[in-house]
């Protein structure tokens, strides 16, 4: 009989072909067989439970180094792992700017034994680094490149079509894009209230991302490169989307298909404003309406958290952003729960999803020789998010007291035990994410 160091016994595990009750076995940190029978160091009992493939964040400000006191890189992972989340891709927007060799290096050697969940760092593209990213791009634990077409935190910022195409002329992978045209922000800079956060989605409109979504598609194919725009807000930016999917990918928020500005920003004031921002309760459900229709690829959180001391100051000297990798999971399983979307589409914008646009190697799946990253989740089960649940260093959530259907019970990475209701392991064990070393072009 054969041995195993893991036994998940009695789940609903879902596989590529579906959900099927079946034990999971694991050596060495894989998946090594499904359903059977073996013998296993230690046994995990997934009764009445489901297990879903390792869930994904593809984009989190982590904001070491430099802006620790807001987050560091074992806060930001603790929560994911806290919230189901086994991997994250993390930003460049820190102080400094991960815009080089030195930079990636120094966090992947941060990160060693101090992140809870798998990792990989995004470089930040700037004028100055545009020849250097197709090298830079490739290097170990590297996610791919950033490019902010418009101002948010930090100084990261690429807004005119030459450097732009000097920057996706320079690699092959897939190119993450923060959407917004700095020329029409800067314009509209007047349309915002001192005072009143509702005047933020006025001041960023509709327009100002429309306008920087159809630029860089146009760039993208002159380039002759992928892109994936992140944090989409308005349904015209996906009905776009859509008709461009040979070119580009895209990824909508938990906040964005959840909050709406008719309600968030009487409600939360200046913790409901982040870039792109909350829209009108039309444009959420549009969001969900094309989401529906199958045009989103992923789901990301944009963990993007400031102290609640920052937040206090009266907009628009408010800075943009909110927690949101611990929350992701249980506020989509909520939504599952509602009928929004199903379990299925879940999976494959969290996990599947994320493998197939950015050439992950051994995650997105439950098979036979891929990593044991498993969220364990208990569907029924009712709860509140509560204050001291969360274990961002901001310290709050803009859904305190949200009362939710389904709840994350585990996190194994690469068959290790690290989060079981509410417990973290002893030890942070997080790795570099691998990707394929594959031509993109």
């Amino acid at each position: 009989m054969a041995s195993f160091d893991l036994k998940l016994a009695g789940g609903t595990v879902h596989l590529p072909g579906g959900p099927a009750a079946a034990d999971l076995w694991v050596h060495d940190g894989r998946v090594a067989q499904i359903g059977g029978t073996g013998d296993a160091g230690e046994v995990v009992d997934c009764t009445g439970l489901d297990v879903l493939p390792g869930v994904i964040d593809t984009q989190v400000h982590f904001r070491e180094p430099g802006l620790v006191h807001k987050e560091d890189l074992e806060s930001g992972s603790r929560a994911a792992v806290l919230g189901g989340v086994t991997a994250v891709f993390e930003m460049p927007n820190t102080n400094p700017n991960t815009d080089s060799a030195e930079a990636i290096a120094d966090k992947l050697a941060r990160a060693r034994n101090r992140m809870w969940c798998d990792h990989a760092f995004y470089v930040g593209a700037t004028a100055g680094n545009a020849e250097q990213l197709g090298e830079l791009e490739r290097l170990p634990g590297t996610a791919g490149v950033k490019i902010f077409m418009g101002s948010s935190t930090g100084n990261l910022l690429v807004d005119d079509d030459a450097n732009l195409l000097r920057v996706l002329r320079s690699g092959h992978r897939r190119v993450a894009i923060h959407a917004e045209d700095e020329d029409r922000m800067n314009a509209r800079a007047g349309e915002r209230i001192a005072g009143d956060p509702r005047s933020h989605p006025v001041w960023r409109d509709d327009e100002s991302a429309l306008i920087a979504t159809r630029r860089i598609l146009r760039l993208a194919r002159e380039a002759g490169r992928r892109i994936h725009v992140l944090h989409v807000t308005t349904p015209a930016e996906l009905e776009l989307l859509g008709q461009n999917k040979d070119v580009a990918s895209c990824e909508v928020t938990p906040q964005h298909l959840t909050l709406a500005g008719e309600e968030a920003y009487p409600r939360l004031g200046t913790h409901a404003q982040m870039n792109p921002p909350i829209r009108s309760g039309a444009h959420r459900d549009g969001l969900w309406h094309w989401l529906g229709q199958g045009v989103p690829d992923v789901i990301g959180s944009d963990h993007a958290p400031h102290t609640l001391e920052e937040k206090a100051k009266p907009y628009p000297a408010s800075p943009s952003g909110m927690p949101g990798v611990q929350t992701l999971l249980p506020l989509m399983l909520d939504h599952v729960a509602a009928g929004r979307l199903t379990l299925q589409r879940l999976i494959d914008m969290t996990s599947a999803g994320p493998q197939r646009l950015f050439g992950l190697v051994g995650k997105g799946r439950i098979a036979v020789g891929y990593d044991a990253d498993f969220t364990v989740v208990d569907l029924k089960k009712r709860w509140t998010i509560e204050e001291p649940w969360l274990a961002s260093r901001a310290g709050w959530s803009p859904f305190t007291g949200m009362e939710l259907t389904g709840k994350p019970i585990g996190t194994i990475v690469r068959g290790q035990q690290v989060m079981w209701e509410g417990q973290l392991a002893s030890q942070a064990g997080g790795a570099p994410l691998r990707f394929d070393a594959v031509d993109f072009g």
